[in-house]
């Protein structure tokens, strides 16, 4: 059964597809920007390995914290997004992307449970990272706005993913399945920072 959640995901994502949306004269460029940002993360595999790992390890610590850390990372990824536009320095943000993956996955695989500030503190911390890297690529971007609205409902709905995934650990099978995609995310940590990904 559907969650009220997931149905306004679901809707949330449909009226982001249609163009009628976009009511402007320049519909064009703010469906262009759009889609270029709501793509942008979907295509870029370390982004999308952090997103579900962050949904999934939301999913793990149970509530609030399978709402709160989906919420804190785009939040705090808009504030690095800031900066990247800015063109505030951060040092190794390619880095910082990378082992968002290895240290997410590894929550995941070994079952941590920190206190909730903790995991929120964590999970902003590598936000300002990915917020960083696409603040950088957003001024050629054909709307910023757009863009920004694209890469926000996609990576909400990477989150969802890896949230709907991690519900699998309602049952004593899909606690294996949860920590085993927590382990192959760590991999793809891995992958990234050695350049092997």
């Amino acid at each position: 059964m559907i969650s009220t959640q997931q149905r306004f995901g679901i809707l949330l994502l449909l009226l982001s597809l249609s163009t009628s949306v976009w009511a402007h004269s320049d519909a064009a460029g703010m469906s262009g920007g759009f889609f270029s940002g709501f793509t942008h993360p979907l295509f870029g595999w370390d982004h999308v390995a952090a997103m579900v790992a962050v949904g999934l390890w939301g999913a793990f610590l149970g509530r609030p914290a399978i709402w709160i850390l989906p919420v804190v990372f785009p939040v705090v990824m808009a504030f690095g997004g800031v900066l990247g536009i800015a063109g505030v320095p951060i040092p190794s943000v390619e880095t910082g992307i990378a082992l968002s993956a290895l240290v997410l996955g590894l929550m995941v695989v070994l079952a941590v449970r920190p206190p909730l500030w903790v995991a929120a503190v964590l999970v902003g911390a590598f936000a300002i990272f990915h917020g960083h890297a696409h603040g950088t690529e957003l001024p050629d971007a054909a709307s910023p706005l757009a863009y920004s609205l694209g890469f926000v409902i996609a990576t909400g709905l990477l989150h969802l993913s890896g949230i709907v995934f991690g519900e699998l650990t309602r049952w004593p099978w899909g606690n294996h399945a949860v920590r085993a995609g927590g382990a192959i995310i760590s991999l793809a940590g891995v992958g990234f920072l050695t350049g092997m990904l």
